[in-house]
């Protein structure tokens, strides 16, 4: 019988990926839902190849995607909740979960309490609301699509939680890796979005070049395995081939290795727990030979810093940390604020912003509201200077 999925942000990074591994599988996978905010263009040739039940749309381009979409035989979804109501469809099994940032959490908590398999690329939900989704996780599965956590997921299989020491998360350290805060200050948006390694979205290529990936990252961890701040290490590793190791009690160290392809974490997502046969070249045993590691330079790329601090702050802190972020980045792509004015928006917001312990759902969607309005001031003073 094949797997039904709804893919939520079809049209973005993630999303295409997924459809190139959906397409070279027909026999395990049909597809139910697409989705996009905006690229209605793509959505209908998606439409047009698999012929989903459903498509969905942000309210803002739903007027263009009716006419677009005018001779589709898909159900036509939009409204504020579009995401939610998709994500929770009878038809489907698992959803693909790969939005960009905030958007991507309540469609996360209804899709896990209707007990659907969710794939979950979109980090941004863990991180803000990390133990309220861990909380109705068992009520559905939730698989991590993140390079970093899917291999974390197959280090941890079959192991003891209390045999853990240490999680190292890898980052290749970026387009910048070795610049001084100096050179920082000067690098332009083309420069940022010039990943050495992978072929990401904007704000997560600028959220990689800033370290604030691996931040969130970071405590996306603490929620999906139990740990502490304090048992997950970032470790700067150029090669990218190394995309999680665990230390144990007893010495040993277990990493999964592989070329730097989110093809080979989404289709472990969406079939898990089988394996299929990608025909991705596997490392060499040249490329092997080639493996380093550094410490990452936490007082010049700061971002990284500002995560661990709120991941050890725990409530609102992480919450903050995102919405600041993500507003940050928008006004770095849109040329408003500097590269280094990244991380200084979102420290500023942060020291601004009183705690909250323990904040339930509806309280997470005030505070995010409130630091981005506070963000957003900042970086209009940041600019006038």
């Amino acid at each position: 019988m094949k797997k039904r999925i709804a893919i939520l942000g079809a049209t973005g990074s993630i999303g295409r990926q997924t459809i190139d591994v959906i397409r070279k599988f027909p026999e395990f996978f049909e597809v139910v839902a697409l989705t996009t905010h905006s690229n209605v263009e793509l959505l209908w040739k998606y439409a047009c190849e698999f012929n989903p039940r459903y498509l969905g749309v942000s309210e803002r381009a739903y007027s263009t995607a009716r006419d677009f979409l005018c001779s589709s035989e898909s159900a036509l979804l939009s409204g504020k909740n579009y995401l939610s109501d998709i994500a929770t469809l009878p038809e489907v099994d698992l959803v693909v979960v790969a939005v960009v940032g905030f958007a991507g959490l309540e469609p996360t908590i209804k899709a896990l309490q209707a007990g659907k398999t969710v794939a979950l690329a979109t980090k941004e939900a863990l991180v803000v609301a990390g133990p309220i989704i861990t909380s109705i996780a068992q009520k559905g599965q939730l698989i991590p699509v993140d390079s970093e956590h899917s291999a974390a997921m197959q280090c941890l299989v079959g192991e003891r939680h209390q045999d853990i020491s240490l999680l190292y998360l890898p980052a290749s350290g970026g387009p910048f890796r070795g610049y001084t805060f100096q050179q920082l200050k000067d690098v332009s948006v083309e420069q940022a979005l010039k990943h050495p390694k992978w072929n990401m979205g904007p704000k997560i290529t600028i959220d990689s070049a800033t370290l604030m990936n691996k931040g969130l990252e970071l405590i996306e961890a603490v929620h999906l395995f139990n740990l502490t701040p304090e048992q997950i290490k970032v470790v700067i590793h150029p090669q990218a081939l190394v995309h999680a190791m665990v230390l144990f009690h007893d010495g040993s160290i277990k990493a999964q290795i592989s070329k730097p392809d989110m093809r080979i974490p989404i289709a472990l997502a969406l079939a898990y727990p089988q394996r299929l046969p990608l025909n991705i070249p596997e490392p060499s045993l040249e490329d092997l030979s080639s493996i380093s590691f550094e410490e990452p330079d936490e007082e010049t790329f700061r971002a990284l810093k500002l995560a661990r601090q709120a991941a050890k702050e725990g409530g609102d802190r992480p919450c903050v940390l995102n919405a600041a972020n993500e507003v940050a980045v928008e006004s770095f792509l849109q040329k408003k604020i500097p590269f280094t004015g990244i991380s200084q928006v979102v420290e500023e917001t942060l020291n601004k912003l009183p705690p909250t312990s323990n904040p339930d759902l509806e309280t997470l969607y005030k505070i995010d509201l409130e630091a981005r309005q506070l963000a957003l001031k900042i970086i209009t003073k940041i600019s006038e200077r």
